[in-house]
């Protein structure tokens, strides 16, 4: 950099250094979460108990399929994402965006999983004697552990997504300029209400 005084150096190479460990703590966040939901789907794929009342397997509830679908589908975006974070390329609008878009509806998509399989959960282990559905756990008792196991798991994937979507709507929305606005006299700006 000709011409650059020695504190726009300094400052060029803290934004370098910050943008790398930011790259860094991204793709690390972007990791966890898969590992998280490749050890929640193994669980769950192994969820099986056979004894004297029959036997259960995972396959048997729609909703602990969805779930396993969802940990699948949550494991391959985290991975192929935390490819393209690594990737040091300055942040573009459609990058950021795409981030931002797919951070939400796979936070929403594995929240929703989650929350689906724990009522699940909590009807296997308490009933329902409204619909005279009684408790399942004390009989399939290593089922109800190892789903329970895999839906915490979940949760915990959960807030790993909820930190995504947190840093990738930072990147997105921080490129946009605030609006502009003045109280008193507003010329050619957004108009802001006075009460």
């Amino acid at each position: 950099m000709a011409g650059s005084t020695p504190l726009q150096k300094r400052e060029l190479e803290d934004d370098n250094e910050n943008s790398s460990s930011m790259r860094t703590a991204e793709t690390m966040l972007r990791l966890l979460p898969m590992g998280l939901c490749v050890v929640a789907l193994v669980i769950m794929l192994k969820n099986q108990q056979t004894n004297d009342y029959g036997s259960i397997t995972y396959s048997d509830l729609g909703t602990f399929r969805y779930l396993v679908h969802a940990n699948g589908i949550c494991a391959g975006y985290s991975l192929l994402s935390a490819i393209v974070a690594v990737v040091p390329r300055p942040i573009t609008m459609s990058r950021a965006w795409t981030f931002f878009l797919l951070d939400q509806i796979l936070t929403y998509a594995i929240l929703a999983a989650g929350a689906v399989s724990t009522e699940v959960v909590y009807l296997a282990y308490k009933g329902d004697t409204a619909v005279t559905w009684s408790e399942s756990c004390g009989s399939f008792g290593s089922f109800c552990h190892k789903a329970t196991a895999s839906v915490s798991i979940t949760f915990i994937v959960c807030l790993c997504y909820a930190g995504l979507s947190l840093l990738s709507s930072y990147r997105l929305f921080s490129k946009y300029d605030a609006p502009v606005g003045s109280y008193n006299n507003n010329k050619g700006g957004i108009e802001i209400t006075n009460y």
